[in-house]
């Protein structure tokens, strides 16, 4: 009786939570090490997709790879903003070990996270969809997430280029590879310009 009582959108959208937790303990024994987060909570590009156009108003998603990644590679056009977990140091460093140029943590990420989430009216126990280019930064984003005390962030295992195949193109699955709406273009709204004059 008392389920009745909710608005239909809302039993709709519990009901989407359910099934996703329901396949993501499933799904957790396949999943990566580098992959797997403190949360458990994990979906697929086209899943991500489905749960956001499922309720907007109700989700926060985000991609955490550089502003560079999104204007050379592309971003997914549903995102309501782009935070970078990491980007390059600055001034330009190298990193001897990796044999690349040095990436360095972006100090500003939860707060700015956390910003984010004020501004669509939602709270650190509301849905959170993290993203990156094939799973692995996103994980760590959603530990660093969980550590500030976020209770229902969800990794995208396969991010927007998804894994390679065997000739070391990325085009077996992921946001980009599925048919989903993505784009070049930028939308400076979804960018966190403020965060070059903090540093």
């Amino acid at each position: 009786m008392m389920a009745h009582s909710f608005p239909r959108f809302w039993s709709a959208g519990l009901a989407m939570i359910v099934v996703l937790a329901s396949v993501a303990a499933s799904r957790a024994a396949d999943i990566p090490s580098s992959r797997k987060t403190q949360l458990g909570l994990y979906m697929t590009a086209l899943e991500a997709s489905r749960a956001v156009a499922a309720d907007p108003s109700r989700v926060l998603f985000l991609d955490v790879r550089t502003p560079g990644e999104l204007m050379f590679v592309g971003a997914p056009s549903e995102i309501d903003a782009n935070v970078p977990f990491v980007d390059l140091a600055s001034p330009l460093q190298w990193d001897g070990q990796n044999n690349r140029p040095l990436f360095v943590r972006n100090e500003a990420f939860v707060s700015t996270v956390e910003r984010r989430l004020k501004e669509k009216s939602l709270g650190k126990s509301d849905q959170v969809i993290v993203m990156c280019r094939s799973g692995d930064r996103s994980a760590k984003a959603v530990d660093v997430l969980a550590s500030a005390g976020f209770t229902n962030v969800w990794t995208v295992i396969d991010g927007f280029e998804g894994d390679p195949s065997k000739d070391g193109r990325r085009d077996v699955n992921g946001w980009r590879n599925s048919g989903l709406p993505w784009t070049y273009t930028l939308d400076k709204s979804k960018l966190d310009l403020a965060r070059d004059a903090r540093e």
